[in-house]
């Protein structure tokens, strides 16, 4: 079977356009991160943004409460235009309104929550017939079609972001804590969207529980297809902690979706500096097959019968190779994990008696028992005889 068989197709989506910046169709899946800094302090979030931007992100999203919040957008950005920086910056909304329409003057794009922005969460319990929730829907649309208007003239994208925390009172009470409830919040958003002609949206749907998120994106796929909607998703595990415990949770939850074809786009979601979140994003890219962005290196645990000192070996390379995009190499400790273990790697370096390497050519011997000290540079010349080598610039 074919190594690529598992990995289904990416999901057909409209484009929406970010300041310039594509998600969805067949642009690359995009890679998002958030500040924390407050967006007031306009000199540390300028240095945060500068510091992401290094790291690889390729939208920003910005906490932005109030209006005045909405409208330091306009200083950061003059700020990073002057170190010739354009990335998108998105306001993030949640309860007021008029810090939403503010930030149509000034971000790229606008994430709403409807959890939040027209209900409220007070652990209250109403009981809804048809009838009564039907009026729900209708309040909700009426006071949701100014800004509706307002994004239209503005030419801006949106996000409607559910989190599976904010679901408000009208949803729990309807539809339950649940996946289907998370659903149904941001199809309610959706329909109105829709209805009145918009459709420069991105959706989220996120949650703690990555077996909650991966469910309700699941759900919403199913739903948007139902309605004949074809909106981009953003895929994220909210509040998935740090460390391990925080990437793991968002690599099964993420990576899980982008298997089966489902997201365009993606934060992770880590108790730490937002320059930390980026290398899991573009490692769980990278291990999906959604984006190659760097080499793909496979290497062995070691074992007894490992004939060199696999570890220190393995970093070796991967600095000084690490920057050869598209390319597989594996690092094995004998021939035991060699040739079938390499699967279908570019090169292999593998152990082939005590201080001695052997290189290959895909499962093509090339160089047999290379002195140890000289396996590396070897192996660097071989990629450079075949046209594969990229120097760092």
């Amino acid at each position: 079977m074919n190594t690529f068989e598992a990995l289904k197709p990416r999901r057909k989506t409209r484009v929406v356009n970010v300041g310039g910046v594509g998600i969805g169709g067949d642009n690359p899946v995009r890679v998002q991160t958030m500040t924390n800094t407050d967006t007031l302090d306009i000199v540390a979030t300028v240095a945060q943004i500068k510091e992401c931007v290094k790291a690889g992100a390729e939208l920003i999203r910005l906490t932005t409460p109030t209006p005045k919040h909405a409208q330091a957008l306009g200083p950061i950005r003059e700020m990073l235009f002057k170190d010739n920086i354009d990335i998108p910056l998105i306001a993030d909304i949640h309860f007021l309104p008029a810090a939403a329409f503010e930030a149509l003057k000034w971000a790229d794009k606008v994430r709403l929550n409807p959890g939040n922005l027209l209900d409220g969460k007070m652990f209250r319990s109403f009981a809804f017939d048809d009838a009564s929730y039907a009026k729900e829907i209708e309040r909700i649309e009426e006071s949701l079609l100014p800004f509706v208007e307002a994004v239209k003239v503005s030419g801006k994208a949106i996000r409607i972001g559910c989190n599976h925390g904010s679901l408000s009172d009208r949803i729990l009470s309807r539809f339950g804590d649940t996946p289907f409830g998370m659903v149904e919040s941001t199809m309610e958003y959706l329909r109105i969207f829709h209805k009145h002609g918009f459709h420069e949206i991105v959706v989220a749907l996120k949650s703690s529980d990555p077996m909650v998120m991966i469910e309700s994106n699941r759900l919403l796929v199913d739903a948007m297809e139902k309605e004949g909607m074809d909106y981009p998703l953003h895929l994220g595990v909210t509040e998935a902690g740090n460390g391990e415990e925080g990437r793991a949770k968002s690599i099964l939850g993420i990576g899980t979706l982008l298997m089966e074809g489902i997201g365009d786009t993606l934060r992770v979601s880590l108790t730490e500096s937002p320059v930390k979140e980026l290398p899991t994003c573009y490692g769980i890219l990278q291990a999906t097959r959604r984006r190659i962005t760097r080499t793909e290196f496979i290497s062995c645990p070691s074992c007894g019968r490992t004939l060199f000192d696999i570890e220190p070996v393995t970093n070796i390379i991967k600095e000084k190779m690490g920057h050869l995009k598209g390319l597989r190499i594996a690092v094995m400790g004998c021939i035991v994990n060699g040739l079938g273990e390499m699967a279908d790697a570019d090169y292999g370096y593998v152990g082939g008696a005590h201080g001695q390497v052997s290189l290959y050519r895909k499962k093509e011997l090339v160089k047999r028992n290379v002195p140890e000290e000289k396996a590396v540079d070897v192996l660097i010349e071989l990629i450079k005889e075949d046209g594969k080598w990229i120097d760092l610039a």
